[in-house]
């Protein structure tokens, strides 16, 4: 090892969205830029890992952090921000990467005066606080000097009665000219989005022949399952997207219409079958809308493709797409008068009904927008793609499989059991003429897969043998002695606020109020087992974490501590 370099973050941040994570690191002038979850930026000495350095580029006590990799590009480090969920207005920023002087800001909610904030009410300052965070890092085109990126849903999320409008730039695909942050285009996917149906996966750029024309394209993936497909100088659809009706709820003040896709859509758009305990309206079709009462949508707001970035096939034109296959439950919620910073705002809940939760992963072929083929998990897809030129499609799984498909057909050629969730993008490199490829597998609370921390590295002539499988944990294996409810605070913040909110009383998906549980045994039982939705951790926590989360539960957390009797 040459260096190392350590965060040093403050357990108690509690704005983060969603698990304690960071997607990568950008490299330029001999630098390494990295954005860190209480919203510094930090330049380190390649070399030696010095720090060279150090912005606070947003605060997130006010609810804005970084967890998306930053761009370097000619000279600037270009990085946007989290914070929907917190009453935010999104923003990308672009830096010196010599000093960290400040170049220029973009905000994904328009200010009065600029283009866009027509679509915001006039009669009130929502859009201060409209959300469109930037997830995912930008892609450049040096030839267009553009960069490119999407947005997150409107805030707040779910409730959409008191932000009539399109809501613009959230849920949107928005070109920048990277020198200056100027306005070039933008396309949004979701009108007035209520379903939480933002767009996280990066955005893919390629060139392909359409009607025997070659075209400068992007592809971009959206929650509601569709492969959103413009040209990237233009930002118009090549293939044809249509604004097409959808059912309507006054109260939620719902656009009219919302731009469907020629083409097909990668995961399942409806329900089928009635969940036990629902009745379905419109067949929980993705658009139906909702307010106090709970209505089964599809997909739901952890469903489609997430972060893990797509890849593409220039000799096929295929896109690859990880993607999941999810209901949601959703209802509103009133909205608490103005958001305070740092705080949850949103104001409904997304909540899964009993139906599975499986992956799919499918190939695209981008000059018809059509699946050439797809294939369902037994888990969630929670990976990032690359494939080669010899056809060879490497992604991993939650269950700790690094794995290669024949990007033709989708079969499995090969697989290799690395101890860990592989949930990480593998980077495929030449090193002394040999192809070479190298993976991360450390797990990821989204995934909920087991944790590990180990790096692995490929080739023709490894010698390494595969790893035995990850197991879970059993309530035998747990003991309360020397349990340290301080530790399980930082635990708690890291795996569960974003659902159950850091004071316990639910947060953004709506998960309920856990602050009057007071036996540690259900608490156990909840962490190994999983419960109502919640997934189980018995493959992600260890013993002595599993114990501190017990701990600060229902010993921090339970309003009634004080007068309960002895836990169990």
């Amino acid at each position: 090892m040459l260096w190392t370099y350590q965060s040093q973050l403050d357990k108690k941040i509690d704005t983060v969205c969603c698990g304690w994570t960071s997607r990568g690191v950008g490299l330029g002038e001999g630098k390494i830029f990295l954005g860190k979850l209480d919203g510094k930026l930090v330049a380190l000495d390649q070399r030696t890992g010095a720090e060279v350095w150090s912005i606070q580029a947003e605060r997130w006590q006010d609810g804005y952090t970084i967890t998306s990799a930053p761009l370097y590009y000619d000279g600037m480090v270009i990085l946007g921000f989290g914070g929907a969920e917190y009453g935010t207005r999104g923003r990308i920023k672009a830096y010196s990467a010599k000093d960290g002087a400040l170049l220029w800001t973009f905000y994904t909610i328009p200010a009065a005066g600029e283009l866009g904030h027509d679509t915001w009410p006039s009669d009130s300052d929502a859009w201060k606080n409209g959300g469109a965070a930037v997830w995912q890092t930008p892609a450049v085109d040096p030839g267009l000097g553009l960069i490119y990126f999407s947005t997150g849903n409107a805030g707040p999320d779910y409730n959409g009665s008191k932000r009539k409008g399109d809501n613009l730039f959230a849920s949107s695909i928005v070109a920048l000219e990277v020198k200056t942050g100027k306005y070039r285009w933008h396309f949004q996917e979701v009108h007035h989005d209520i379903w939480d149906y933002d767009a996280p996966n990066p955005i893919v750029l390629f060139d392909i022949k359409y009607h025997g024309r070659e075209r400068r394209a992007l592809a971009q993936v959206g929650k509601t399952g569709w492969v959103y497909i413009l040209d990237r100088v233009t930002g118009k659809p090549l293939i044809g997207i249509d604004e097409k009706a959808v059912p309507q709820e006054p109260r939620q003040a719902t656009a009219r219409t919302q731009p469907i896709p020629r083409g097909e859509p990668t995961i399942p758009q409806k329900v089928d079958i009635a969940p036990y305990g629902f009745r379905l309206i419109n067949q929980g079709r993705t658009f139906t809308p909702f307010w106090d009462k709970v209505v089964v949508v599809t997909p739901g707001p952890v469903a489609g493709p997430n972060w893990p970035p797509s890849s593409y096939n220039p000799a096929h034109g295929y896109l690859f797409v990880c993607a999941n296959d999810r209901s949601g439950g959703y209802r509103v919620s009133e909205i608490q008068g103005n958001p305070l910073p740092g705080k949850s705002f949103t104001a409904g809940r997304g909540q899964a009904p009993p139906l599975p939760a499986t992956g799919i992963f499918a190939a695209m072929d981008m000059r018809t927008n059509k699946i050439v083929w797809r294939q369902r998990w037994d888990d969630r897809c929670y990976s990032g793609s690359i494939n080669t030129a010899s056809d060879l499609l490497f992604t991993g799984r939650n269950d700790g499989r690094f794995v290669a498909l024949d990007a033709s057909n989708g079969d499995v050629l090969w697989q290799f059991q690395t101890g860990a969730g592989v949930n990480a993008t593998a980077s495929v490199f030449e090193y002394k003429g040999q192809e070479q490829i190298v993976v991360y597998a450390a797990g990821n609370l989204f995934a909920n897969s087991p944790a590990g921390d180990n790096v692995w590295l490929f080739s023709l002539d490894g010698k390494l043998e595969p790893v035995s499988s990850p197991m879970p944990l059993t309530a035998e294996s747990i003991s309360m002695n020397n349990a340290n409810a301080e530790a399980g605070r930082g635990l708690f913040a890291q795996y569960c606020s974003q659902c159950h909110g850091q004071d316990g009383k639910s947060s953004h998906s709506g998960a309920p109020d856990i602050t009057a549980i007071s036996s540690n045994r259900i608490v156990i039982g909840m962490l190994l087992n999983g419960k109502n939705g919640m997934p189980s951790f018995a493959k992600v926590l260890k013993p002595d974490e599993i114990r501190d989360v017990v701990e600060f539960v229902t010993q921090s957390l339970n309003t009634a501590s004080d007068s309960r009797g002895p836990t169990q």
